[in-house]
Formats: C-alpha cells, sequence, structure tokens
C-alpha cells in the first residue's frame, strides 16, 4: 500500500496541475441539459449524495453540475450547536488531524509536521497561533460544501496565496511534505472575543474555484504574487453558523485558534466524521 501511494502521489508532481483544474471549472459549468442532467445524476450516485438533504432535489432545476456540488441544504439540516462557549466544524467532512499547535508545528499526518509560518505565507499573525490549537478537515465528493464560521468574528484581512494544486486525499497527505503550505489557499482571518481566528481554504487538484461570501470568487484565474485585501473598515460580522465561503469541488478547511481561546478540545480521531456546526471544542 506504502510503494503504491508513493507511485500516485509521484505522478501527481508531473500533472499540469491548474490546467487539469480550468478544464474542471468548464465541465463543471456546462448547461445543456442532457449532459449537466447525466453528470448530477451520474456522480450524485456514484458518491452517495444524501438527496434528501438538499433545497433542491429535482436534478433538471440545477443550472449546472457546479450549482448542484455548492447545493444549499433544508432549513435545519445542520443544527447549530447552541451552546454559547462553543465552537464548531466549519464544513462537512472527515477529521484529518487535530490538536496543539507544538512550537509553530501542525501535524499532516504520522511522521509528517508543517508550520502556521509558511501556512499562512510568513504572515506576521502565525506567531498569534503559536502553542494554539487546530483542527484540519478534509471534504470528499459526497459532502456539503459550502463553509461556514466556526463562532462569530468581524473579519479583517484575506490572503490569496497563490501555489500548486496537489490533491488533498488521504493518501496523498500522507506522502508529499508540506502539502497544505504549497497548494493555493484562501486565508481569512476573524477578530473575535477570544482572538484572532484563522479559516484555510485549502485549493486542491480538480477543485475549480474558491469563494467567500464577501468578495465572490476568489481563484480563479490564478494569480502569481501573494494579494493581501484589509477587510477590517467595511464592518463584515459573521454570526457562527453563518456562511462564509464554498468549495466548487472538494478540499480542505483549516481551523486556526490562539492559544488563549480554547479551555476543551472534544476528542476526535483522525477520520472521524464531523457535520457544520457540530462542537469542536469549548471556549475560555
Amino acid at each position: 500500500m506504502g510503494l503504491i501511494e508513493k507511485l500516485l502521489a509521484g505522478i501527481q508532481y508531473m500533472l499540469p496541475h491548474h490546467l487539469l483544474s480550468r478544464l474542471v471549472y468548464w465541465f463543471m459549468r456546462i448547461r445543456l441539459a442532457p449532459v449537466k442532467n447525466t453528470q448530477i445524476a451520474l456522480i450524485g450516485s456514484i458518491v452517495g449524495v444524501e438527496w434528501a438533504e438538499a433545497k433542491i432535489e429535482n436534478i433538471s432545476e440545477f443550472e449546472n453540475f457546479n450549482a448542484f456540488f455548492t447545493r444549499e441544504l433544508v432549513d435545519g439540516a445542520r443544527p447549530i450547536d447552541p451552546n454559547p462557549r462553543s465552537f464548531v466544524s466549519p464544513s462537512d467532512g472527515r477529521i484529518s488531524q487535530c490538536g496543539r499547535i507544538t512550537d509553530g508545528l501542525m501535524l499532516q499526518a504520522k511522521g509528517r509536521h508543517f508550520s502556521v509560518r509558511q501556512l499562512l505565507a510568513r504572515d506576521p499573525v502565525a506567531k498569534e497561533f503559536t502553542n494554539g490549537f487546530f483542527h484540519t478537515i478534509y471534504l470528499s465528493p459526497r459532502d456539503y460544501h459550502r463553509v461556514h464560521m466556526p463562532m462569530q468574528g468581524k473579519l479583517q484581512r484575506m490572503v490569496h496565496v497563490p501555489g500548486r494544486l496537489f490533491s488533498v486525499a488521504p493518501y496523498t497527505v500522507r506522502q508529499v511534505p508540506g502539502l497544505f503550505a504549497r497548494n493555493e489557499r484562501v486565508v481569512s482571518l476573524f477578530e473575535t472575543t477570544h482572538g484572532t481566528m484563522g479559516v484555510v481554504l485549502i485549493g486542491a487538484m480538480l477543485v475549480s474555484s474558491i469563494e467567500t461570501v464577501w468578495s465572490g470568487l476568489v481563484t480563479p484565474p490564478r494569480g502569481r504574487k501573494i494579494s493581501h485585501t484589509d477587510w477590517s473598515r467595511r464592518d463584515i460580522v459573521l454570526k457562527k453558523g453563518q456562511e462564509m465561503g464554498r468549495f466548487n469541488m472538494g478540499s480542505t478547511v483549516i481551523l486556526l485558534l490562539p492559544p488563549a481561546a480554547v479551555s476543551a478540545m472534544e476528542h476526535y480521531e483522525s477520520g472521524d466524521d464531523v457535520v457544520v456546526g457540530q462542537m469542536l471544542g469549548r471556549l475560555r
């Protein structure tokens, strides 16, 4: 198994990541009814989508496959934990890793670590998360692909970091060093009553775009330079559980919290399922 994983991961170094993702971007937006309806029905069935959760159940009503993939859920499908001291999962998916940020390092997979400073493209805010806490959540193609607020916060800055688009499937995460700090990503930094909160949306192979509710489409087009956008004067305050962004295909979300923010973490193992609004831990 290890040899096969290394081979599959090694092939990815040679692939044209962005070209493949742009082709998927086009493919997901075909509006021709016979094509997009077949896409939705076939892929939805293969990956095991929970059709009853979608606000739109008739596949013919979706504009294209991407509209289906980023589908809105029926009211109440994802209740938000009501405890005012809790912070919650920003997305559906599986826990890849979670725990303490030790000496600025986060666990990527067994035997592999990467630094918060690298993840945040050497932004000075990285020091605020030293010895803090993190959750890395992997979204598979069957999951709900909108991202929600783990706790209330006021948007301060957004950072778009260009990079590669390695797959974020578990086998690649185990094999590619520093994967999350190498892939293209969108970093959102919020001011909260418990310090700075970081929510990082990681791009991946065939993830054709990332959006936020305040700026719309962030990628594509592909950027070549790191871009910093100051939103602190716009008074954008999002409540716990409110939508903040979405992936147009599956990927990974990383939640960062400073050490003084967390009083207790719920116990999760790598591979555990979580859904939007599920308690991840308690705030001080």
